[in-house]
């Protein structure tokens, strides 16, 4: 039996998010050390290093017509990673990657042309909702560490919208031309702020890890299912990101999960599956 054409893309972003979230958990316990300015530029340097080495960016041909995107798409991907890591210093793994997320369920809800594809992220975003610990919000929640995740969020729509359409041309090159335009944007900000510590054994061990995890496997993995699957079931299928981290947190923060959170996981892995097994129809315009 011949598998779906979107099975091995879903399977590739699945893997993308998954170890994401295992760089992040690792990146979280270095903060004390170097700050999330200063671990975000180690993972980022790093990790355009790899991509450079092994994709040989300097061979693609950048159209005239893709440079915008390709230059916004690189843009985005240096903010989202500077947002990212500055919430997640004051807010757990699990609420910041739900906040976050309100960048693809945007953009998979305002992309949508039927009506099961929006219900399908009506229950994603009530798993979201019940992952927020709202009741606590006075005692657990940074308010600052709310707006750095927001600000992450939107940095992650645009990655979505201008990395599909940079990587149309370019394909997994993308990922590390991409890289080289966040670096450029990063690297000046962790100088600034951490300066030569960054280049310590005890920083360079964990953030070659990081980058690894974090910057080279995953964005390479979704640039290939950015530029095979619509933008909605990038959005949709993003979903699983924070029952990942909340995984993650547990096992490698110890961040206890309450049964409401439990059942947040389970409403966003069937929102997860329900995407796979309902395609659309209707082409998004890149």
């Amino acid at each position: 039996m011949r598998l779906a054409p979107s099975v091995v893309p879903v399977a590739l972003l699945l893997l993308a998010m998954a170890s994401f979230q295992a760089g992040a958990s690792v990146a979280k316990t270095m903060f004390p050390l170097v700050g999330p300015v200063g671990m975000v530029t180690v993972r980022i340097v790093l990790g355009t290093a790899i991509l450079a080495l092994t994709l040989k960016p300097w061979r693609a041909r950048i159209a005239p017509e893709s440079r915008q995107a390709l230059i916004v798409y690189g843009i985005s991907l240096g903010l989202m990673n500077l947002s990212f890591y500055s919430a997640l210093n004051r807010i757990p793994l699990g609420i910041t990657v739900a906040l976050e997320f309100t960048g693809p369920l945007a953009v998979a809800v305002l992309t949508s042309r039927r009506a099961l594809d929006f219900c399908w992220a009506l229950l994603a975003a009530g798993g979201l909702v019940l992952l927020l610990p709202v009741g606590q919000l006075s005692n657990a929640i940074d308010p600052i560490g709310i707006l750095y995740a927001l600000a992450a969020g939107f940095w992650w729509a645009l990655y979505i919208i201008y990395g599909r359409r940079a990587g149309a041309d370019h394909g997994a090159q993308t990922v590390a031309l991409g890289s080289v335009i966040s670096t450029i944007i990063v690297a000046p900000i962790g100088l600034a702020t951490a300066g030569a510590h960054l280049f310590t054994r005890s920083i360079l061990l964990p953030g070659l890890a990081v980058a690894v995890l974090s910057t080279a496997l995953p964005y390479t993995l979704e640039m290939i299912a950015l530029t095979r699957i619509p933008a909605r079931t990038y959005g949709i299928l993003a979903s699983a990101d924070p029952a990942l981290a909340a995984v993650f947190g547990l096992l490698y923060l110890h961040e206890r999960l309450s049964g409401l959170q439990w059942t947040a996981i389970a409403l966003i892995i069937v929102a997860s599956i329900g995407t796979t097994t309902s395609p659309s129809k209707v082409p998004i315009p890149g």
